[in-house]
């Protein structure tokens, strides 16, 4: 098809601002799906997008559209708005050359919008700004509209106004796409038909393996070419080409200019990567630039309830893998919880939705512990070590410097809940950076705070102390040097490794306090006095004794000489010093203790 008449768009939006429901209608207006088999988000594939009303797998379609006797090509690539899929939306962004940026006109511009604007500006894209949700009665059209043209230094009559719900201003918006999103980039290779082609997304099924989805950006693939993964070093041979009307419908080729899919076969996790390039076995093209190998920024356990489940567990996490590229996993063993897997995600969000579809796609009752970062350790004879687990920190005395990723916040905030902010802020070790007035009075703030604060239940407090109303975006920066300490727990007088926890050195009585307390209520009595103790920096923090458990052995006299029951409880004594003394006097944590103490929850 001659590459004049397709334009390849995305569409980025905070979560929430109506995405899914706009290219519903863009599908209903272009006859892209027949009125009868329309549903709301009808992109949104899986249970847990509809359920949570966002975006999670990214979803490209083809559209056609007649304007003035020509026919037109629009590849839509609906994208994931939350942060934890900036990657994905970066290399869809890659795929395009025009963007809508969707913005809620009962909420104005958010800290998403301004990342994920970011981004698209970087890779060049032509942005088309446009107000949503103009039916609803709390909308502020003309105040968003200037805060958008604001924001993009254009004039605020190019600001197009939709409604997702009704349809309005649709067609205006679809010549808008005609007329402002370029035409494919050309090639530069002057290679002939030499294809290449960048990977945006993937999916996988039993019988076909992983299909890729890409972008084309020379040449021409067809099916049973011999082709390979740059940056895998995988040769494969392409099995079916095809494009998404919108469910992959197969085709002779794809050419320049063109998004579609192309099916491998591949069968193997880890092989295919969003940001490779594919191109010909012994091509004479390079690879295509942005590939980065997704970093995993948050780690947790996951271990199965039984262990009998763990072939199943292993089986389900290779199985995610092969469509989530972003998923990291090893074996580990616990000494409580038995084997499991320590597992890398891209943040908060995407833990959750990875241990969800375990639990619902292949019915596995998990134990996820308590999400935490990666610290890069300089022990005091040089030697440096990137630390995933608490448990693994070393002593206090070994360690010459630690190291922690740290995060740029952006929030945006009503000013009433400022003074909360900042203090917020101070609990958290954030320092702000710049400060900013939005047209409709609310504060734009950009900070930067240690990783691990942004994960101590941050977002949840900003939540709380701006009544829902304030919105977040972060990226991660390099390490910087950390104060932090390990914490370790022992019960009696054992340390327990899977309760250790890395906090800050501020806060470390607080925590200390804090998980003694807690083991202390929901620990059951032992037939001795049993001692709860926190330790940190070398020394005992917090201590507290649960009382033994006193069997009743007097209980069937009745009556008689009290030396009697003397002499009873005299033996009940001696027992007790003697199963201390033959060291069995340890405490076999019950399971449901031990989760209630490493499962995740917010602090």
């Amino acid at each position: 098809m001659n590459p004049q008449y397709i334009r390849n768009f995305s569409i980025i939006a905070h979560v929430d601002h109506g995405k899914s429901t706009l290219a519903d209608r863009l599908l209903e207006r272009t006859g892209t799906i027949p009125e009868r088999m329309m549903r709301d988000q009808v992109l949104d594939r899986m249970d847990l997008e509809r359920e949570r009303g966002i975006t999670i797998k990214m979803q490209p379609v083809r559209m056609r559209y007649s304007r003035q006797g020509t026919d037109y090509v629009l590849n839509l690539i609906d994208t994931p708005g939350h942060i934890d899929f900036s990657y994905e939306v970066s290399r869809a962004l890659h795929a395009v050359e025009g963007v809508l940026l969707l913005v809620d006109s009962t909420q104005g511009v958010q800290a998403q919008t301004l990342t994920t604007l970011a981004a698209a500006q970087a890779q060049g894209c032509v942005v088309i700004p446009v107000v949503s949700k103009i039916d609803s009665p709390a909308a502020r059209v003309s105040e968003v509209k200037e805060e958008l043209a604001k924001l993009l230094h254009v004039s605020s009559d190019t600001v197009l106004a939709v409604s997702g719900r009704a349809g309005t201003g649709v067609a205006e918006l679809l010549e808008a796409i005609v007329e402002r999103v370029p035409p494919p980039r050309a090639s530069v290779s002057g290679s002939g038909d030499e294809p290449r082609g960048t990977i945006f997304d993937f999916s996988y099924s039993k019988h076909r393996g992983v299909a890729v989805y890409l972008r084309v950006f020379d040449g021409t693939f067809k099916k049973g070419q011999q082709l390979t993964f740059h940056a895998a070093g995988k040769d494969f041979i392409a099995l079916e080409t095809g494009i998404f009307a919108p469910d992959e419908t197969p085709s002779e080729s794809l050419s320049a200019g063109e998004i579609g899919y192309i099916v491998t076969g591949i069968k193997e996790p880890g092989v295919v990567a969003v940001g490779d390039t594919i191109g010909m076995v012994h091509g004479s093209l390079s690879a295509l630039g942005g590939y980065e190998k997704p970093r995993p920024v948050v780690w947790a356990s996951v271990y199965p309830e039984g262990q009998d489940d763990l072939p199943v567990l292993r089986k389900s996490l290779e199985r995610l893998r092969l469509s989530d590229s972003s998923l990291s996993f090893e074996e580990e063993s616990s000494g409580v919880l038995g084997r499991g897997f320590r597992c890398g995600f891209l943040g908060l969000l995407h833990l959750e939705i990875v241990t969800e579809r375990l639990k619902r796609e292949f019915g596995l009752a998990l134990v996820v512990t308590i999400p935490t970062i990666s610290y890069v350790i300089t022990r005091l004879n040089g030697e440096r070590e990137t630390i995933y687990t608490p448990a693994k920190f070393p002593e206090h005395g070994d360690i010459m410097k630690i190291e922690e990723p740290w995060a740029k916040v952006i929030i945006i905030t009503p000013p009433d809940s400022v003074s909360s902010l900042i203090q917020l802020l101070y609990e958290h070790e954030a320092h702000t950076l710049s400060t900013e007035t939005y047209t409709d009075g609310r504060i734009g703030m950009t900070i930067e705070m240690p990783l691990r604060e942004l994960m101590r239940g941050f977002f949840d407090k900003l939540k709380n102390i701006s009544s829902g109303y304030a919105s977040l975006s972060y990226e991660i920066l390099p390490e910087r040097e950390a104060d932090v300490v390990r914490l370790d727990v022992l019960v009696a007088e054992e340390s327990v490794p899977a309760f250790a926890r890395v906090v800050a050195r501020r806060r470390v009585d607080e925590e200390a306090e804090k998980m003694v307390e807690k083991l202390f209520t929901i620990l059951p009595k032992q037939l001795f006095v049993t001692k709860i103790q926190a330790k940190a920096l070398g020394r005992i923090i917090s201590s507290r004794s649960l009382s033994a458990m006193r069997k009743d052995v007097t209980g069937y006299l009745y009556g008689g000489d009290v030396s009697r029951k003397m002499k009873l409880l005299q033996k009940q004594k001696r027992g007790k010093k003697k199963m201390l003394e033959r060291g069995t006097g340890k405490v076999n944590i019950p399971e449901e203790v031990f989760m209630k103490m490493v499962q995740s929850s917010a602090e």
